[in-house]
């Protein structure tokens, strides 16, 4: 017997009814939750798919105030790199640096900094303790490729350090005052705490609205699926400074997805955890019940998705928007908009019937930040855009 859940809307069927307003556009406030513990500047983030988001276009869209997901179509390796590649970016702080010791050779030094992309290193002993720094101008000229680090460093006695708890001020007079570009953050024992670039401290002054930590680097999220090797891969992305777990599957309301919130969240209790997707007010309390930060709502509502199509199955994206916001009403759990956004307009009917942020995968496809090589065809660029399994 035919039976009717209800009637279901998608954004097409619906518009917003304009009302009289004292807002300016460039006044508007678009700060918004993307889980509990994480705020964004923007409602804007970037779907986990092997066309859309890697670790450039995470880093634009932190620079931006949202948020990229790496995307889990790589080797564990891969996907952690991508992870850190996002963190050191823009790190202000970086409280963990890699440091060289100062019997490595030239040669290991230089070949450190040709797969880090950066050439400047501190040099600490066995304990940890600063005994000086080497750049890349140590590095340019030098023809000896065997000679040890110590033959060419910035010695202690040299150096320019600052101690834990110094002001921007007083670390960006000492910069100018030496004409360097970095320095070296130091305790009472001269044990290495950090390093600070003025790189960082320019890209935070043009990017006031990046999305980042409490250490200051940018903020970025990483997918993973239920299957074989996921812990694995939870505890590499987690090393590697994860802001937040995405468990992404294209049937949100399983055992296995409920299985693996509950286990993660046992292993990891502070780690905020996304989890998805879903289509039903039923699907977003079972997710919440063992303990996500987030809901991710859409079955089948993307531009290239097949799974309506395929299997028959799925809700009109508003109509499930609206049923997942109500399920969790006092729980405090932001609901994420999965799907079917083509255009600006249908952002602002997502955020309208209560989500909190939308994830958009076609909208970014194609960019210049997407992964993917440029191809010409009849005098056009184009980059491949397709869809992924989860």
């Amino acid at each position: 017997m035919l039976r009717i859940a209800q009637e279901a809307l998608t954004f097409d069927d619906v518009l917003l009814v304009p009302a009289h307003s004292t807002v300016l556009p460039h006044t508007a406030d678009l700060k918004t939750k993307l889980t509990r513990k994480i705020n964004l500047n923007v409602p804007i983030i970037s779907a986990s798919m092997d066309t859309v988001t890697e670790a450039r276009l995470a880093i634009t869209l932190a620079q931006e105030g949202g948020i990229g997901f790496i995307h889990k179509n790589m080797t564990i390796a891969e996907q952690a790199k991508n992870v850190s590649q996002v963190k050191k970016f823009e790190s202000g702080i970086v409280s963990d640096p890699v440091t060289v010791n100062p019997s490595a050779s030239i040669l290991d030094t230089m070949r450190l900094a040709d797969e880090l992309g950066f050439s400047g290193f501190p040099v600490v002993d066995e304990k940890n303790k600063l005994v000086g720094i080497i750049t890349g101008r140590d590095l340019r000229f030098e023809t000896d490729l065997e000679k040890p680090v110590s033959a060419l460093m910035t010695k202690k006695d040299k150096l320019v350090t600052v101690k834990e708890g110094a002001s921007r001020e007083e670390i960006l007079c000492l910069m100018h005052e030496h004409r360097i570009e970095k320095i070296l953050m130091v305790d009472d024992a001269f044990t290495l705490k950090g390093l600070i670039t003025v790189k960082d401290y320019q890209k935070a002054e043009s990017k006031p609205n990046a999305c980042k930590d409490e250490l200051g680097r940018l903020r970025v999220g990483a997918a993973v699926g239920v299957g074989a090797g996921t812990d694995e891969r939870i505890d590499a992305l987690v090393a590697a400074g994860v802001d937040v777990l995405l468990i992404d599957t294209s049937h949100g309301h399983s055992q296995g997805v409920i299985d693996r919130v509950a286990e993660t969240r046992t292993r990891y209790p502070d780690l905020q955890i996304i989890a998805g997707n879903v289509a039903t007010g039923a699907g977003a309390k079972a997710l919440a019940d063992v303990g996500v930060d987030a809901v991710k709502v859409g079955i089948g509502p993307g531009s290239i998705c097949t799974t309506r199509i395929v299997t028959g199955v799925g809700v009109p994206q508003l109509t499930a928007i609206s049923n997942a916001v109500e399920a969790l009403k006092g729980t405090g759990i932001p609901v994420i908009a999965d799907g079917g956004i083509r255009f600006s307009g249908d952002i602002a009917k997502a955020l309208v019937a209560g989500a909190h942020c939308v994830m958009v995968g076609s909208m970014l496809a194609g960019t210049e930040e997407a992964p993917g090589e440029v191809e010409l065809y009849q005098g056009r660029y184009y980059k491949s855009y397709r869809g992924m399994g989860s």
